[in-house]
């Protein structure tokens, strides 16, 4: 969202992307340049100047400053960009910052956009860091109400933050959809559903930091009403805003608190699993284990005879009892002698 800058000066008119004079609530002319439109400013019917500018140079920012005669700060602001929203009156200019934002369906992200206005006696001039939203909408709504656009540039600041405050509203409702598909990913035990959730976070972060400061920003402009004599119908339009921009406010938190809760379920849910994963794992070895010690058990046993008719079998000639009448019968009866009491040894021990 820098300010483009080039090695040549670029005309200020070309970033203008609407330039108008209003009298009385009604378009009169469309000046061709800045300087024209300022000329125009002077004359008896009191008219108004009303100029969008969209991703102006730092160049043609400071020309514009130098027309209408801007605050050196509020240029700045207004040049360097990724200003936070925030509302400052520099002598008889009021300079705003708003961060409008929209709902890719698409991606099922936010996009934080932002809008630079400077609200002068006579004068309204709008700077565009970003492509989206654009603004042609809230000049329409004005000029289909010229009794409204009447009341001067405070009306047109109120209708800007009105058109603010009024896109969060599906971008509310983007977000509260997919908290609630990573609800049910959660309980699906989706293993994407940890990043998701962070990256959620990431973009309700970024959208309480552009609204949270609007309710400061009405705050400013209603503890101004009587000092600066503002009109009563914008009044109760500002204050409607303000319940509007309460609400979004108030949504968003309850985003972050409902995410922070997700997010601690799904780590216990995470955690449940792991553990009954390492319970299977674990009863999965203690059977293999008793199996092991079965098959070590009867392999002992069976063994057992194999080991006295070898000793029995070797090509010896004075060994005792070879040539015994009893041998053969002792010998059988060793081997299941030695089987039982293996055989017992091992159900002791609940090898069998």
């Amino acid at each position: 969202m820098q300010p483009r800058r080039g090695d040549q000066e670029v005309p200020v008119e070309e970033s203008v992307v609407e330039k108008a004079v209003y009298c009385n609530g009604h378009r009169v002319e469309a000046p061709k340049s800045l300087r024209e439109a300022m000329h125009r400013l002077h004359g008896p019917d009191k008219p108004m100047a009303w100029i969008g500018l969209f991703h102006p140079t730092e160049a043609q920012i400071n020309d514009m400053a130098e027309v209408f005669n801007l605050h050196p700060l509020a240029v700045e602001d207004a040049i360097v960009a990724h200003q936070r929203p925030k509302l400052e009156r520099y002598d008889e200019t009021l300079f705003a910052v708003l961060r409008p934002a929209i709902y890719l369906d698409a991606s099922e992200t936010v996009q934080i956009g932002e809008l630079h206005i400077f609200i002068g006696p006579d004068f309204v001039l709008t700077v565009r860091h970003t492509d989206r939203p654009k603004l042609a909408k809230v000049r329409e709504r004005l000029e289909a109400d010229p009794e409204l656009l009447a009341r001067g540039p405070e009306a047109v600041l109120y209708a800007m933050i009105d058109f603010v405050v009024d896109g969060y509203a599906p971008v509310v409702a983007g977000l509260e959809n997919d908290i609630d598909e990573i609800e049910n990913q959660v309980f699906e035990s989706d293993p994407a559903v940890s990043r998701r959730v962070y990256e959620l976070s990431r973009e309700v972060a970024e959208l309480q930091r552009a609204t949270k400061p609007l309710l400061q920003i009405l705050a400013g402009l209603e503890a101004g009403f009587d000092k600066y004599g503002t009109d009563e119908e914008l009044q109760r339009n500002l204050r409607d805003v303000t319940d509007h921009a309460t609400s979004v406010v108030e949504r968003v938190d309850g985003f972050r608190s409902n995410l922070a809760d997700i997010l601690s379920l799904n780590a216990t849910l995470v955690a449940q699993t792991q553990n009954e994963e390492m319970r299977r794992l674990a009863e999965a070895g203690m059977e293999q284990s008793d199996e092991v010690k079965k098959i070590s058990a009867w392999a002992a046993i069976l063994f057992a005879p194999s080991l006295i008719s070898g000793i029995y079998g070797m090509n010896f000639d004075h060994m005792p009892e070879l040539h015994w009448a009893l041998g053969y019968p002792f010998g059988i009866v060793l081997m299941l002698v030695v089987c039982l009491v293996l055989f017992v040894i091992f159900r002791k021990r609940k090898w069998l």
